[in-house]
């Protein structure tokens, strides 16, 4: 079964995160599977738009698939996966053509971090968004990252949805701004996105490109260092003890080092 759903259709990109037994949890192909899909739409002057999707009613995207971190076992391990999720996040957000998260269930995570780089997002009433990673592994996110999420939703929601490791809902997603629609379930989702993404595929592409460009290009600052935060969280005793309880169903005992 693929992981990552992929159709073109009428100058539209369909992408659809394929894991509805672990609600979509990202694998590191799927990641590397969504950047080469982005880089073919820059090259393909045939797609107008891209809409993403998850499989099922229980989640868009719950996260990458922690049995991954079991592997990670030296300082590398940690930078090397920052870099990468920083490297296929770059990729969407600087995909060429517009790009839509249709949002149900959990969007959490890995899969938060791709919504955020979408252009617009519409959500049905079950969504739930944020990166509880205070509450589950104790890691944390990239700058690039944090920087986002800033841009979106200002640096004190950040701070509150991460300190308190909370899931943003619908009413309150819609009140923010973090998605633009509200509809009441999945059917009415999947109607909604895709009136959504035909009427931006019909519109001008050149302007929607170079607007898209001009704001990512206001956001966008030099990379500060943050290797000795990525570090701090993944090389401690509470990131191991997050991953074990996590795959353990318990709850994790935090001991801050």
């Amino acid at each position: 079964m693929d992981e990552l759903l992929y159709e073109l259709r009428d100058g539209v990109a369909y992408l659809t995160f394929n894991r509805p037994q672990a609600r979509n949890a990202l694998t590191f192909a799927m990641y590397d599977r969504l950047a080469e899909i982005c880089e073919q739409a820059n090259k393909d002057r045939s797609i107008r738009a891209m809409l993403l999707t998850g499989a099922g009613e229980k989640a868009f995207a719950a996260g990458t698939d922690i049995s991954q971190f079991r592997a990670f076992d030296k300082e590398q391990d940690a930078l090397d996966y920052e870099a990468r999720i920083d490297r296929v996040l770059g990729a969407l957000e600087r995909c060429r053509v517009p790009t839509i998260a249709a949002i149900q269930g959990a969007c959490t995570g890995g899969g938060a971090g791709i919504a955020a780089c979408c252009d617009l997002r519409i959500g049905a009433r079950n969504m739930r968004y944020g990166f509880p990673v205070a509450k589950t592994l104790g890691n944390c996110l990239s700058m690039n990252n944090y920087a986002r999420l800033t841009a979106l939703l200002g640096p004190a929601r950040v701070k509150d949805i991460i300190f308190r490791a909370r899931l943003i809902e619908a009413d309150e997603a819609l009140a923010i701004g973090l998605v633009s629609e509200l509809v009441e379930d999945g059917a009415a989702l999947a109607r909604r996105a895709e009136e959504l993404v035909r009427e931006v595929a019909s519109l001008a592409p050149l302007t929607l490109q170079a607007t898209k460009e001009a704001i990512y290009r206001l956001r966008t600052k030099p990379e500060k260092e943050a290797s000795d935060l990525i570090l701090m969280c993944y090389m401690s005793e509470d990131f191991r003890e997050g991953m074990e309880a996590f795959l353990n169903k318990r709850k994790p005992v935090w001991k801050g080092r």
